[in-house]
Formats: structure tokens, sequence, C-alpha cells
């Protein structure tokens, strides 16, 4: 006679059926509690580009905001306390500007600001010196005297790895624009290199895709235009888009009402190598790099090929979880506002993905265009600073409100050049756990960010504990990949302050990839 089966093992058999016929799907995440710093100070309308530099090197980063024809703004940060000091520094402009760049243009130790004002009255771009806090326009003795054009995306990058920033413009009725820094003075090569681009630009990412020791360009264009991902073969530019599958970023192609906004490089899988995301009109788009240099499209599956119209994509780790976050802002127009997502990665049955975490005050925002996450109070989590276009809206600073043990696990890495400047924009960063070569985080410095900004500030990197990391960094100069590696570093001895890293001089690294 056949005995009965025991009740414990008859439970654990209609669980695994269960389980087999409906896969169990984790636990909604929770949502971030993000909390407004000085509401009243940043509650003006009209915001268009924000970006962030320590301004006085005081070891506080400091925020720009650009506006539609109200005076801009430049806040100074004491402690995590803001005040808008525009006016006593000289950059309180009250025409409407649309782009924004912190560099340290003349390699003296301290950021310089570059806007992109809108056509009116005047040459279209404006480049300030920093002299202490104080700032001057240079832009005439520069060589960047540009009489027309709508400026969309300046970046500031060593496109020829001499040691010295050159300039990228995108404009978004006028061929695009490269001005090569030959001692401070810059003189426009675009043509000749093959980025006279005439689409409709709107954004613009450097990074070394192919990782052969010089910078690639993507290009986001508007209008069904298609996008530009530019190879640099010793440099000469070629555009790749279409034969690596990043023409349309993930939306229509050749649709005239949609087109892609804001490219983002980041590495999402963290298997080392650089990934795409492209902020769209129409469905945005996610696609993973491979070391080979391709690129596979995983916008459906990782969850985020939502159909609308986005601004702007940011990527953080913002609960310190070792795994990329992610902030896509909607378009605030006249008539109709798209809404933002704030998207965390999640396990899920299928593999890994984004789920959408946005907070109901978030949602309840009407800001559009400008996102950056920066730590503006120096607990080591990242807050989020966002800019509203329409009068009504603000330009928030909201802080990251996870409790102090969990903050504290990160690491702000600076990358300076070997004296000690800040000349090193797209290089790669990546953390590996101490005495090993197991990947905890690639980032790169910003390159070009935001909706139309570059900030000059530490890359950040979450940490799951506060065990010792090795960190290494890999610069371009003249053709080559010269890494950087620091080991055993002490998160918990950087707390409060940047990890500082000088890039190996080219003598040095010379042959290394």
């Amino acid at each position: 006679m056949r005995r009965p089966m025991p009740l414990h093992l008859l439970r654990l058999s209609a669980f695994v059926m269960l389980a087999g016929m409906a896969p169990l799907l984790p636990a909604q995440p929770a949502r971030p509690r993000l909390e407004a710093i000085q509401p009243e100070l940043f509650a003006a309308g009209g915001a268009l580009a924000n970006a962030f530099a320590d301004i006085d090197q005081d070891g506080d980063l400091d925020l720009f905001v650009g506006f539609n024809g109200t005076p801009n703004r430049l806040y100074l940060n004491t402690g995590g306390s803001f005040r808008d000091i525009a006016v006593e520094a000289g950059v309180a402009d009250a025409r409407a500007t649309r782009a924004a760049a912190w560099s340290d243009v003349d390699a003296d130790g301290d950021p310089d600001l570059l806007l992109g004002f809108t056509p009116g009255a005047g040459p279209v771009l404006r480049l300030y010196r920093n002299d202490g806090a104080r700032f001057t326009d240079i832009t005439a003795a520069s060589g960047l005297t540009v009489e027309t054009g709508a400026v969309r995306q300046p970046a500031f990058i060593d496109v020829d790895g001499d040691g010295d920033l050159d300039l990228f413009v995108a404009f978004r009725d006028r061929a695009n624009m490269l001005f090569r820094n030959g001692g401070g003075a810059f003189v426009d090569v675009a043509a000749s290199v093959g980025l006279a681009d005439a689409r409709k630009s709107v954004g613009a990412v450097w990074f070394d895709y192919q990782q052969d020791g010089d910078f690639d360009l993507y290009v986001a264009n508007q209008d069904g235009d298609a996008n530009g991902f530019f190879r640099n073969d010793g440099g000469t530019f070629t555009d790749v888009a279409e034969s690596l599958g990043l023409a349309w970023g993930g939306r229509g192609a050749k649709l005239a009402t949609q087109g892609t906004v804001r490219p983002c490089v980041a590495d999402v899988n963290n298997d080392g190598v650089a990934d795409l995301f492209s902020a769209n009109y129409g469905p945005n788009g996610l696609f993973l790099g491979a070391a080979d240099g391709s690129f596979r499209d995983v916008s459906t599956t990782w969850g985020v090929a939502i159909d609308g119209r986005y601004d702007t994509c940011a990527f953080a780790d913002l609960d310190h979880d070792g795994l990329l976050d992610l902030y896509v802002n909607g378009t605030v127009s006249a008539t109709e506002s798209f809404r933002d997502y704030l998207f965390v990665r999640a396990a899920t049955t299928s593999g890994a993905a984004f789920v959408d975490v946005t907070p109901d005050n978030v949602l309840a925002l009407t800001a559009s265009h400008g996102v950056q996450w920066a730590d503006v109070d120096g607990d080591g989590a990242l807050d989020l600073a966002l800019a509203g276009s329409r009068p009504e809206a603000s330009h928030p600073i909201l802080r990251n409100t996870l409790p102090p043990a969990q903050a504290r696990r990160s690491l702000q890495v600076r990358v300076v050049d070997a004296n000690g400047r800040a000349t090193m924009a797209g290089a790669e960063v990546r953390v590996y756990a101490a005495g090993t070569r197991r990947l905890l985080a690639t980032r790169w410095v910003d390159a070009g960010s935001g909706y139309d900004a570059q900030s000059d500030m530490p890359v950040h990197v979450g940490l799951t504990s506060m065990t010792p990391v090795d960190v290494e960094v890999t610069t371009l100069v003249l053709g080559r990949r010269v890494k950087t590696m620091v080991r055993r570093v002490s998160p918990a001895s950087y707390a409060k302050r940047a990890f500082l890293v000088r890039a190996v001089p080219a003598s040095v690294g010379r042959g290394s990839r």
C-alpha cells in the first residue's frame, strides 16, 4: 500500500507547482524620500539649465541656474546652505540662457563658466573666467564670439589629448562647432574633422566607446533627424550611428514629431563597458554596450521604453545598493506636462529592470529640462536638483534622506591632471573590491550632462559596505589609455570630502592600455 505524502512535502509540492505556473514577483521597491531644501530660495520658475561646480574651492558644490529671460542665479553653498551671489559675482545675465558648462578652461585650478544664450542682442556664447568666485567676460579674447545660433549642448573635452580643454557646441539651427584650444585661444575646426553636422542637434556626450585611446561623440538630434555617432579615427570623425543601431535611439525612424534630446553614458549592468540611454520625444532607449564596441537594445525588457516627450536623463546610485538608478524628466510646454520618472534598479523574474518609484512630491512638480544629482550637504548621498521652465514652476534642490549610516556608504572621486587641475572630462573611474578584480562600479567624469549642461564635480560611487576599495582611473593622453591605480582606499577616511586622484603623466604612462 502506498503511503500518503507527508503534509510538509505536499505544501512544498504545491508551492513549486504554483511557482512554475506564475513566477513570484519581487516586492515593490521603497519610494525614496526627497525633501526640499530652502524652498523659498528656489521658488522661481522659468529655469532652463543647471550645473554644479565648486567655484570657491571650499569643498562644497555650488549651483548655477540659467533662466528664460530673468536674471540667472549662482548659488554659493556653505555647508549645505545656499545664497544667491550672481549679482556680486558678475553672472546675473537677464538674457534667456539655454546652456551652461563649468570647466577649468585656463587650467588655473578653479572652474570657469560658459553660457549659451538664445539668439538676440549680441553673441550667443559667453565665457566667464573665474577670478576667486568673481567672474570676468573673456569671450572675445578667447575667440568664442559666435553671433548667431540656437545654442544647445556645450561640452569641454580634451579632444586631441594635448592637456588642455577644447570645446564642442551643438546647435539647434546651424552646423555644430568644435573649438580647438591653442593656449587659451579657440579656433573652430569642426568642418576639417567631420563634426560640422547641420542636423537639429540638442544633446551630446563624449566617451571612448572603442577603448582605443580617443574620444568618440554621440549627438542627439530632433525633428526626425537621425542621431549621429561619430567615431574618432586619429582626429577625424566618421558617423557610424546606423551601423551601431543608434541612429534613432529607441524612437521611431524618420518621424518628424520625434527626436532625441539627451544622451547619457552609464554602466548600468556593472560590466565595465559604457551603455547609452536616450531621452526622447517618443519611446526612450537603453542600449547595453559590449567590449567589442557593439550595442544591444534592451529598452523594452528593462522597462524604460515609455512613450512621451522627455528632456533629459541622469543616472545615480541613490540608495547605495551598488546599482545605478535613473531620473528621466518630462517636457513641460505651454499646453502639456509630461510627468517625470524616478526609476530604481530591481531584480525581476525576467532579469534586471528599472522600476518606477517616483515620490508624490516630485510628481507634483512641473520640472523640466535641467536635472543634476549632487551631494550638496556632504552626507554622502546624492541629492536632486531640478529646473522648471514654466513661469509658475520652481527649480528645487531635493535632499536625499537616506539614514546616516546608509548615506555614508559612498566614495566621491575627484580626477585631476598631474598638476592638480580639473582638465580630465571624460575620464573613466572604476572601483574594485580591494585586492581583487571584482568590479563594483564604473563612472565617467562629466563630458555632457543634464539638459544642455556640464558640471565640474567628483564622480559618486555608492557602496554596499565600508570595506576598502581599489580605485582605477583611465585618462586619454595623445591617443593612449593611461591608467592610474590607487589601492586600498578607505571610504570612511573620505567622509565629507572627495578622494583626489592625480592622473599619471603621459611620460609615466606611455604605452599603457
